[in-house]
């Protein structure tokens, strides 16, 4: 069966964390931290929608010039997330430019930041028409561990320490609707947009019993009815959803060891930081950061049934078998099978 999410990381071990979760028949992808994105194509990058942001040391966040670079004069919602003091941040970053032509567009680029606190999501808008001055609105709602939710997914947060807060990020499919091609075909029906609309119904708890029209693809919208229970036996089969999990640069204290545990918790697949090796946990503990054995150690005890390292130190640059294999080893010698 063919997944939903389709994470892949940006770059290299040794390059900026980021990772791209484009969606399986959608034009939409979601982004985990916003380091360098030059080897993501425009295209790609014109997806996005979501942008989820750890924390904002340089490496986690200069691609934001880029991102923005490419969505002006278009019109576009984009919506970005990030620890204390984000909102700050992205005002500055803002602040960098002149804006005195961008009210002549006719397109218009809104930014939804959300600053996750403690107790509290504060939220400011940033629209390009208005030289991207906050909007006099800040909506404040109470800070449950969510930062998004809608039908067909959620993406929620824990806060870590890195000498400032740094969050995790998980996003959970409430469940899969695997679409079976050929039974598609057979009704005589295309792969298209419908299918979004279709896996929103379902989503959506929408009656079984009930109508629902699909577009042939033949230019006229919406000529071929169905029973959406029929309709859904026939073409697709609902499986357990998927759950990403992405922890970066986390200092191996107990409190952050617990949280990601529990946080990560049978996660499909686990993208953790590995930047040092076990010989230089000391450096590790330094600097704020986990080592690989710690990496391994924790998508055991997290029952990840994937998982995989990143963020390497380029002082491992001749070592990276090493990391590999010391996070293999210690997730095996914890009983969880392979990594």
């Amino acid at each position: 069966m063919r997944p939903f999410f389709h994470p892949r990381t940006v770059n290299g071990p040794f390059g900026d964390p980021c990772l791209f979760i484009p969606f399986l028949f959608e034009k939409r992808a979601i982004l985990f931290d916003l380091g360098d994105i030059y080897s993501l194509s425009p295209r790609d990058i014109l997806k996005i929608s979501h942008v989820f942001i750890s924390h904002t040391h340089m490496d986690h966040f200069s691609g934001f010039d880029r991102l923005l670079r490419l969505f002006l004069g278009r019109s576009k919602n984009l919506y970005l997330y990030g620890p204390e003091g984000f909102l700050k941040n992205i005002e500055g970053k803002l602040a960098g430019y002149s804006w005195n032509l961008v009210e002549n567009y006719s397109q218009q680029l809104v930014l939804y930041a959300t600053e996750t606190n403690k107790n509290e999501l504060v939220t400011k808008t940033y629209r390009c028409t208005k030289r991207f001055f906050p909007d006099p609105e800040t909506i404040t709602i109470p800070f449950n561990g969510l930062l998004h939710e809608e039908s067909g997914l959620t993406v929620s947060t824990i806060i870590l320490d890195h000498g400032i807060p740094c969050l995790g990020f998980s996003m959970k499919e409430r469940f899969h609707v695997n679409i079976l091609k050929d039974n598609v075909a057979s009704l005589g029906l295309e792969i298209g947009p419908w299918l979004r609309i279709f896996k929103e119904a379902l989503f959506n708890r929408q009656d079984p019993d009930s109508e629902f029209e699909v577009g042939t693809g033949s230019g006229k919208a919406f000529t071929d009815k169905f029973i959406l229970g029929e309709l859904t036996d026939k073409i697709a089969i609902i499986t357990p959803g998927q759950k990403i999990t992405y922890i970066v640069d986390a200092a191996c204290s107990k409190s952050n060891l617990d949280k990601i545990i529990e946080f990560a918790n049978e996660s499909d697949h686990l993208y953790i930081e590995a930047s040092f090796l076990d010989k230089d946990r000391a450096l590790a503990e330094k600097k704020l950061h986990l080592t690989a054995r710690q990496a391994g150690y924790i998508a055991a005890k997290a029952k990840a049934k994937q998982f995989t390292i990143f963020h390497f130190s380029p002082r491992n640059i001749y070592s990276e078998n090493l990391l590999y294999e010391e996070a293999r080893q210690e997730y095996e010698n914890q009983g969880s099978g392979t990594g």
